[in-house]
């Protein structure tokens, strides 16, 4: 069934943002990819979401939500919506007219499939010299792991994350958060946005590569360190460990921070403990890391006097620290209101919903505003006729399947 809806939609309006002109095809899934186009389009960018007709699995995943997957939603604000077969030939031949006036194309297939569908650089190269192309791979474009799928909680397995997260000689223990593809999301959207500006300078296209791979590892870039003489096994975390952490307290857990000379010896003061602020023993992170069977205990005995909430009032400014809190107490956070951090949005199934505005703001520059992702194929037949595509043949694409 056709959808109706505008192109551009009625609810991208507001200022320019950096990245306003700009067209970027999406013709990736789950969560790398898709929320690295999701940044660039938070910055003004025309995205455009191309789902095989199968749709995007992320579509699928278990929610809450009966009529979309809350992931789904959360993961692709701010894009139009294309399904499109591209293993057919009219399915390729409309994708290409689109590459043909587009900026920039991401996609997170397997190395090879771009190149057994007809998309890969080098021949989208020849229709758009100016195409920046961004492949995001589990583990890059060579080497023997090239081909195998790669996914977040693979890659902190691999990378040793989950050994570092766990206890020392322990179980290792998973992130949860799918901080890997978060960050290369974000690799992504920083990676475009370079090559897009040394295009003004070049005026040539170029090939971007991200892998969840380089994304686990740039993370730890303060833990790949290994000096010559080094042996193996030491300790390559740089946690302070003992006194900043997640505490008890008389009713919830209290997160405290007091790496620095002034938020230890204020910590010691608010909390009762002044004779721990003037021993040697503790002056500095290191110390306090190596004795913290000594302190941790003393800590803990005074801050049952408080709940977390209490704590967090009662040291302030004086001491980092935060109490322990649901995600959704986040949309009531003054902090969170007063940044203007939630949008609220309305989707075509799910209905009105509050959610995530952007990530970044400008001064001059702030971007449109924010709308709701878009449901399968919502802006097919309006993306295909500005692309030159006549009704006839989005009839014709549609009767055979190829688009919806």
């Amino acid at each position: 069934m056709s959808n109706s809806s505008t192109y551009p939609p009625d609810k991208r309006s507001g200022p320019s943002g950096p990245l306003s002109g700009v067209t970027v095809l999406d013709l990736s899934a789950y969560i790398a990819g898709p929320y690295g186009c999701t940044l660039l389009a938070d910055q003004g960018a025309d995205v455009v979401k191309i789902e095989a007709p199968s749709g995007d699995n992320l579509r699928k995943y278990p929610s809450t939500l009966e009529e979309e997957s809350r992931a789904f939603i959360g993961l692709n604000r701010s894009k139009l919506g294309l399904v499109l077969d591209l293993k057919t030939p009219e399915g390729l031949s409309a994708l290409l007219r689109l590459v043909r006036k587009a900026d920039v194309l991401v996609h997170n297939f397997r190395p090879g499939v771009s190149e057994r569908l007809g998309i890969d650089y080098d021949q989208l190269q020849q229709v758009n010299p100016r195409i920046i192309y961004c492949a995001v791979s589990g583990f890059g474009e060579t080497g023997p792991l090239k081909n195998k799928a790669g996914f977040d909680q693979l890659l902190q397995v691999m990378t040793g994350m989950c050994t570092i997260q766990g206890k020392r000689g322990g179980k290792p223990e998973l992130i949860y958060g799918s901080v890997v593809d978060y960050y290369a999301a974000a690799l992504v959207a920083g990676g475009v946005s370079s090559a897009l500006y040394e295009r003004e300078r070049s005026g040539l296209g170029q090939m971007v590569s991200i892998s969840l791979l380089r994304s686990a590892m740039a993370m730890q870039s303060a833990r790949l360190v290994w000096a010559e003489g080094e042996p193996k096994d030491i300790g390559r975390d740089f946690r302070s460990g003992g006194v900043s952490g997640i505490h008890p307290t008389r009713d919830g857990y209290l997160y405290l921070s007091a790496n620095t000379e002034s938020f230890w010896d204020s910590l010691c003061k608010k909390v009762n403990l002044p004779d721990l602020a003037c021993n040697e023993r503790y002056n500095t992170v290191r110390k306090r890391a190596e004795h913290a069977s000594e302190i941790v205990p003393r800590l803990h005995e005074e801050l049952r006097a408080r709940t977390a909430l209490e704590w967090e009032v009662f040291l302030c400014d004086e001491v980092p620290c935060a109490a322990a809190k649901p995600v959704e107490d986040l949309f009531q956070n003054p902090q969170v209101l007063a940044e203007e951090v939630v949008a609220n949005f309305d989707h075509p199934l799910v209905g009105h919903y509050r959610g995530l505005s952007r990530g970044i703001k400008f001064s001059r520059t702030p971007g449109p505003e924010p709308y709701a992702s878009p449901t399968m194929g919502q802006h097919s037949d309006a993306i295909l006729e500005e692309a030159g595509c006549t009704k006839e043949e989005l009839r014709k694409l549609r009767k055979k399947g190829i688009i919806k």
